[in-house]
């Protein structure tokens, strides 16, 4: 399965209420960008208060230690994975101008040539992530500026790679995105507090209104004088928007860059029995991410939809499987089969992608256990082919299945009766154009730019 991306969120509050409630609810609605840690930062113009810790954002926070968290501004992420150095973010700082505190969702291409660039300069590092190397460009950077926003635009020039920036300095907070616009990032209000957040569900759920996506290669500053926009590298590259937040990352109440997340994904599903029908007694989608999908393939076959799988919703992190037996153990703990839904049936089984091919084999073997006569497996995108460039967490080419495999070998190696991808195609036919989104991973074209090209 492929990793979620990281969730990002800020906060900045005219009237001067403590916002921590609310990057506390905002990050709870990012729960699904990343499991492994996460934290808040806020800033009372005088003093940084934080808490983080590993775990999920119900683990690290209680009613205690939100109460601690200060101040009218403020950032919160949630983070799916890094190296075992890597502090918990965001990055808290202080240098020379005073105090910074970063939150990124991204990875940055070029990291090693501008790190090594840094240490040749006397920088210091304490772990190998991608957003402490930022922050210390962005300080560099302040040191020649005349001011946080103009030292975040001078750094982000020479970054090359997918990522969402929100920095907050002790009076500001920023937010800049890739001039790709890769990874998602948006703007809400809700009467003098304004938000910046990785998906726009945040909104709802703090009951505020999404006011703009924050534009590719585009930087947004809010501090006392207003909301400001600064926008020279915009429209420089080509967008190209991560296709795969449609098909897997976000979360289907969620608007990216003026796409409905569910609207695409039951449009991929009718375009999925379109190219692939099959003659079946139901279509169930794999939980979560598979659910739009066979809900759009039930509604263009006819087919009636069911729910064939019971999500054990309780059932955090697994530890590494070591054989095939315990593998199979393990999905069986966060999934089971609802045998009078399958049995004696023919089923059509929806899921987002197929990557290793581990954890189809193993869903389909539940199902054909709970007693279904055939599996007829269908994916929601492309065949995968390639890794990404920018950070998601995609095996090596050679761990790939669909790399090394026919579909028809494929079709055998899980166990399936039937399979079926989504032709790279559809993806225009539901709205999400080529011109816009990045479907390098399935086509091998990776998009190409930087700030300042």
């Amino acid at each position: 399965m492929v990793h979620e991306e990281c969730g990002v969120i800020g906060a900045y509050d005219f009237d001067g209420r403590d916002i921590a409630a609310d990057l506390y609810h905002g990050l709870y609605t990012l729960q699904h960008r990343g499991q492994e840690s996460c934290g808040i930062v806020t800033n009372d113009y005088v003093k940084l208060y934080n808490v983080k810790g590993k775990g999920l954002v119900n683990e690290v926070f209680n009613k205690d230690n939100l109460a601690t968290l200060k101040g009218k501004i403020g950032v919160g992420h949630v983070r799916y994975g890094a190296g075992e150095d890597e502090a918990v973010p965001p990055i808290m700082s202080r240098y020379c101008k005073g105090t910074m505190t970063l939150a990124m969702n991204g990875h940055i291409s070029n990291y090693e040539v501008l790190r090594s660039e840094l240490e040749q300069r006397g920088a210091i590092f304490q772990s190998s992530s991608h957003a402490e190397m930022v922050m210390n460009m962005i300080a560099v950077a302040r040191t020649k500026t005349h001011s946080a926003e103009e030292a975040v635009l001078a750094a982000v020039k020479r970054l090359e790679g997918a990522y969402c920036i929100v920095v907050m300095s002790p009076k500001k907070l920023i937010a800049v995105r890739d001039p790709l616009g890769i990874r998602p990032l948006a703007l809400g209000k809700r009467g003098n507090s304004y938000f910046f957040a990785s998906e726009t569900a945040v909104f709802d759920v703090i009951r505020a209104e999404k006011l703009c996506d924050v534009l590719p290669g585009e930087l947004i500053k809010i501090d006392d004088t207003g909301v400001n926009h600064y926008t020279d590298n915009v429209g420089k590259i080509k967008p190209a928007h991560c296709v795969f937040e449609h098909v897997y990352f976000a979360r289907p109440d969620s608007v990216l860059d003026g796409d409905s997340v569910y609207r695409s994904r039951i449009g991929i599903g009718r375009e999925l029995y379109k190219a692939h029908p099959a003659e079946a007694d139901v279509v169930i989608g794999v939980p979560d991410s598979g659910l739009q999908f066979a809900l759009g393939y039930a509604y263009e076959s006819g087919i009636p939809y069911g729910v064939g799988l019971v999500k054990n919703s309780y059932v955090g992190r697994t530890f590494i499987r070591s054989t095939d037996a315990i593998r199979y153990e393990a999905v069986s703990i966060k999934l089971n089969a609802l045998r009078d839904a399958v049995e004696g049936k023919d089923v059509v089984l929806v899921d987002d992608s197929i990557v290793r091919g581990t954890t189809c084999a193993n869903l389909i073997r539940l199902i054909k256990d709970g007693g279904a006569r055939h599996v007829h497996m269908r994916i929601a995108s492309p065949e995968f082919l390639y890794p990404c460039k920018f950070g998601t967490d995609i095996p090596d080419r050679s761990q790939l299945l669909a790399a090394r495999m026919t579909v028809e070998q494929m079709c055998d190696h899980i166990g399936a009766d039937s399979l079926g991808f989504l032709p790279i195609d559809a993806f225009e036919r539901v709205g999400l154009a080529p011109d816009r989104y990045c479907s390098a991973c399935f086509t091998g074209k990776y998009p190409s730019g930087k700030c300042g090209k």
